[in-house]
């Protein structure tokens, strides 16, 4: 691993097998973080953000399973592991979940037990960790749930200790969440979607608030979503990720100066522009949907919905990663030789 990276992911793979036939999900997938830096992944649902971030944290469920690749991973103390080599349930992996890699899952409302209070499941996630668990520790725990409630912004954090998932509103819950993810200062911290559910407002802050905590904590983020806008607010690298590929990655200046794959292209062309409103326009949209891959063809996934598509080039294999500029990759025939 390179002394600037806390996380490098070469050749991930990850399938479900399902009656239909083989799900690829995740299919030789190449990810970096940065120490101290925010990646963003983007792409449309079903592209595989998701199932790629459970495979870092080995927490696919079955009839999922991570087949092949390397999830490296510079601890605390300075050692490089194999988080892909070890079992998902074992004391191993137990000890890096939450204590050096956390999550902020999708959906808070049903993340969160219903049936336990938001401080009980915050001190519970606390004492997980802890060697020793008496009482002295556990109103340690509690103290730091408050403190943590209160600095991601939560107005009376002793009463809100005491409450319920369901009485909290959307974006209290993801706060909520941020600061149980946060209980034991994670040196990455995963991302999935945390302000799909929200309003535009509670976006901004809960995006502030992550960048302010990264900043004060030093902390690395891999960031998922679909939202071009938000990604260009945090990341200072992008991955943009179709099919279960990556199908372009570089700094966030490269791809949204220099957007290179058709599939990034058309994402950019989607966002809506302020101050170009043409009477009867329409905003660019991608027609068709990301397909299933099951037993994927042998060709480019994004060949069936690219304008660009050339016959016996694009359908003829699986184009390789070539880099455009230094630092700047892309998975493309058109960009290529073949494409000349």
């Amino acid at each position: 691993m390179k002394k600037e990276n806390i996380l490098e992911v070469r050749d991930l793979q990850t399938t479900f097998k399902l009656y239909e036939g083989l799900l690829k999900a995740v299919n030789h997938v190449d990810l970096t973080v940065r120490t101290g830096k925010t990646l963003g992944i983007i792409g449309e649902s079903g592209c595989g953000k998701s199932v790629t971030a459970h495979s870092i944290l080995n927490t696919v469920q079955a009839p999922g399973k991570v087949e092949g690749g390397t999830v490296m991973y510079r601890t605390r103390d300075g050692k490089e592991v194999n988080l892909a080599a070890e079992a998902p349930n074992s004391k191993f992996m137990r000890s890096i979940r939450g204590q050096e890699i956390s999550m902020i899952f999708q959906e808070p409302m049903t993340s969160m037990s219903p049936v336990y209070t938001i401080g009980q499941q915050m001190v519970e996630a606390y004492l997980t960790h802890q060697t020793k668990k008496n009482r002295a520790m556990k109103l340690e725990a509690t103290e730091r749930a408050m403190e943590m409630l209160q600095r991601v912004g939560m107005q009376n954090p002793k009463q809100r200790m005491n409450d319920y998932p369901h009485q909290l509103s959307g974006g209290m819950c993801q706060r909520a969440m941020i600061a149980m993810a946060l209980m034991l200062n994670p040196r990455v911290l995963i991302a999935d979607e945390p302000t799909t559910a929200l309003d535009v407002t509670v976006q901004a802050q809960i995006t502030d608030l992550m960048l302010e905590l990264q900043e004060t904590m030093n902390m690395s983020i891999i960031y998922i979503t679909h939202d071009m806008g938000v990604i260009s607010e945090v990341a200072d690298d992008i991955c943009v990720m179709y099919l279960g590929r990556v199908m372009e990655q570089g700094t966030a200046e490269q791809i949204f100066l220099n957007p290179t794959h058709p599939y990034t292209v058309r994402l950019l062309r989607s966002i809506p522009k302020l101050g170009r409103k043409i009477p009867g326009a329409r905003l660019d949209a991608i027609h068709g949907n990301v397909p299933v891959p099951i037993d994927p063809k042998n060709e480019c996934g994004f060949c069936s919905r690219c304008l660009e598509m050339k016959p016996g080039v694009c359908d003829a294999g699986v184009p390789s990663m070539i880099e455009v500029e230094p630092g700047h990759y892309v998975r493309c025939f058109l960009r290529g030789k073949e494409g000349a």
